[in-house]
């Protein structure tokens, strides 16, 4: 089963349970700390190895929560406790490579309730800041709303960007030009 469709019911749920309590920023703070923590190779190797059983796995797991995510702010007993049971469902459930698509799709559901997109951009460099803000400009101008921008770094593009937002992506990347006038030239 692809990993969207395994982090969507989770996403979906986190989501819900944030707006019922309110706590939209919390739970994003919470699942992208996670997301971190899970996608490390050590956390990787500890959840592969037999010897590590599920109980000790997320008393592991909640306890990094405690001290690098939930320290950070006052957070109530009840939020604590679904955190808590948070981690206890995905470890159970052998989820927790799934995380890093939860909270993507998480930010999403997030994004589209505080009425802005979340864009992904891929670029051969480092975007200066005055060209974030173009970027930036530019890209509310398209979508009608703000948006939140995510940069990473890819030099195999060859110079130009990807950007990705809403199921879509926009190819402004020399390689995929290159690509695509090999495939006319083809045709």
């Amino acid at each position: 089963m692809e990993l969207a469709t395994l982090a969507r019911p989770y996403a979906e749920a986190l989501f819900e349970l944030a707006v019922e309590t309110d706590n939209l920023t919390q739970w994003s703070n919470l699942i992208e700390f996670l997301s971190v923590v899970t996608s490390s190779p050590e956390l990787e190797e500890i959840t592969r190895n037999p010897q590590v059983d599920k109980e000790t796995l997320l008393k592991f797991l909640w306890e990094l929560c405690q001290e690098g995510c939930c320290q950070q702010t006052e957070l109530s007993a009840e939020f604590e406790k679904q955190a808590e049971n948070l981690i206890q469902t995905l470890v159970e459930n052998d989820r927790l490579l799934a995380v890093a698509e939860i909270a993507k799709q998480y930010e999403l559901l997030k994004a589209k309730q505080e009425a802005y997109v979340s864009v992904e951009v891929t670029s051969t460099y480092a975007v200066r800041a005055p060209q974030k803000a173009e970027l930036i400009k530019m890209l509310e101008k398209r979508y009608g709303k703000k948006v939140n921008v995510n940069i990473t770094i890819d030099r195999s593009l060859m110079g130009g960007w990807l950007i990705r937002a809403n199921d879509q992506l926009i190819d402004l990347s020399v390689r995929g030009r290159l690509e695509n006038m090999a495939v006319e030239l083809q045709g």
